[in-house]
């Protein structure tokens, strides 16, 4: 296994040092190109004074400076702190500051940001540009010279790497402290699931900064020697579909929602022929991010003919735990199984005690993936990490198979009169409804029975519905005890950057009507 990820670039510039490495819209880069790049970046920051384990923050849209700048960083040992574009400038601030970072690599289109937030961060002392913006500010076309020998300056497998501020539940977000170690062990185990090979494409949709793309869009591929190709943006899905054949895109990497999408898409006639394919030349179809639909999945592998591997993943396991099996049966709603024997997962009670098959409680995991702790949050560290087990906070269940079902987070389990209701299950049975595009359960509190689900629901574009119509549905398909108390109709619900439903906005907004 590679020592570090440095060495991603480096071998594979060895092995295939004139195929493409990188496409980004009529822009190519080949793997020798790619190394170069990476060498005389990292030999610029060097002659800035970036030090070994310092924080070096990159805020970028997805291109290929983004790829350019995490491998130059690696090269001189320092440490990665990826910033999502989209911040308010207090957002990013919080991260900058708490991290301590001494630099940051940004674009003209962020420029006017990155200027305040030095002014208002201490430890930030350097700006890097990737054109030349400015006099007086370095920038990547400045740095020519790469005559230093970087080898001495590279980390070892159990140096940190990365830390990735993850969205927390409850206040500020915490920096999850990944090694190269971690970051190399689930890239290769996540290569070997898909069997990546170097004639591979994989299509990055997905925001770089986000774990499940940093690992399975780009890390994957340079691991492989496989071409990277890199989208700024999901929209126009057009563009997608163009880079898709014009590239050869084998591996196809999404959010459950592009999936839904997808399966809703009205396809003109001469797409229904299996001859002619939609995705052609995709072969593999990954989701995660986010819990992938058992309607949406069974609905897109029907339509489009192509395997959809659901998996499950979290910032602080690098991110790849589960995946269901390329070879062998996708079960519909399961995350699939372990994603290697490196990874253990085990189902645990209220008592730390581990429970059998199908009983529900936390998933814990264990391997070489999980990261070293949150980056200065002792409090946090001993509630996420016992023993070397990462407590997920999602319930879940494993069967006699091995295959694990998620059925909620452990937080965000309604007690209905005693009674444990998980949000997962209710929501699986509303995306049954053909009217129901999007939905999300949420518990609030109830004088008379402690808590009580109540169910956000955004229609199809056409339909109708009303809440009692919706009662009546539900009354055939779950006990009365998970039956939503109430049902509010919304045109679009609260989402991430990755299109993860924020459930927690939902729940502050309950709370603020109580008020």
């Amino acid at each position: 296994m590679h020592k570090n990820l440095a060495e991603l670039i480096e071998f594979s510039s060895k092995r295939h040092p004139q195929k493409t490495a990188i496409v980004f819209g009529q822009k190519k880069i080949t793997y020798r190109e790619l190394n170069d790049l990476t060498n005389r970046v990292a030999c610029g920051l060097i002659r800035l004074g970036i030090k070994k384990q310092e924080r070096v923050a990159i805020f970028l849209d997805n291109c290929p400076e983004f790829v350019i700048s995490y491998f130059a960083i690696h090269k001189i040992g320092a440490v990665v702190v990826p910033i999502n574009y989209m911040f308010k400038i207090e957002e990013a601030r919080h991260i900058l500051q708490d991290s301590q970072a001494v630099c940051i690599i940004t674009s003209r289109a962020y420029l006017e940001m990155a200027q305040e937030l030095r002014l208002r961060v201490d430890s930030l002392k350097h700006i890097i540009t990737t054109t030349k913006v400015k006099e007086d500010l370095a920038d990547f076309s400045g740095f020519k010279d790469s005559s230093l020998d970087l080898t001495k300056y590279h980390a070892s497998l159990n140096d940190l790497a990365v830390i990735l501020y993850t969205s927390g539940t409850m206040g500020f977000p915490k920096g999850a402290m990944l090694t190269h170690g971690n970051l190399v062990s689930n890239a290769v185990d996540s290569a070997r699931a898909i069997k990546a090979r170097p004639k591979d494409a994989v299509i990055c949709i997905l925001p770089l900064f986000h774990s499940f793309a940093a690992t399975v869009c780009m890390n994957l591929p340079l691991l492989v020697g496989a071409k990277m190709v890199i989208m700024k943006s999901v929209r126009p899905f057009k563009r997608v579909i163009r880079a898709i054949r014009k590239n050869r895109v084998t591996i196809f990497v999404g959010i459950p929602s592009v999936y839904t999408i997808l399966k809703n898409m009205k396809l003109p006639r001469v797409f229904n022929s299996p001859l002619i394919k939609f995705f052609n030349p995709v072969k593999i179809c990954i989701s995660g991010a986010a819990a992938l639909p058992v309607d949406t999945f069974k609905g897109f592998e029907r339509k489009f003919r192509i395997p959809l591997l659901e998996g499950y993943g979290l910032t602080e396991a690098s991110p790849v735990v589960t995946l269901n099996p390329l070879k062998g049966e996708r079960r519909p709603g399961s995350i699939g199984l372990a994603l290697s024997k490196n990874i253990e997962v085990k189902i645990m009670g209220d008592r730390d005690n581990i429970l059998k098959e199908d009983e529900i409680g936390e998933l814990v995991v264990k391997g070489p993936n999980v990261m070293r702790g949150y980056f200065r949050q002792e409090e946090a560290n001993k509630e996420a990490l016992k023993k070397d087990w990462l407590y997920t906070g999602d319930m879940a269940k494993i069967d006699k198979d091995g295959y694990i079902y998620i059925v909620g987070r452990k937080k965000e389990m309604v007690n209905v009169r005693g009674l444990n209701v998980y949000p997962r299950e209710i929501e699986e049975m509303l995306y049954l409804n053909p009217k129901i595009k999007e939905t999300a359960v949420i518990g609030i509190a109830d004088p008379h029975k402690g808590e009580v689900p109540k169910a956000f629901v955004v229609l199809k574009e056409g339909s109708q519905a009303t809440e009692h119509e919706i009662f009546l549905y539900l009354k055939e398909k779950l006990a009365p005890y998970k039956i939503p108390r109430y049902v509010e109709f919304r045109q679009a619900l609260p989402k991430n950057s990755t299109g993860k439903i924020l459930k927690r906005i939902l729940q502050d907004e309950e709370k603020q009507k109580k008020e």
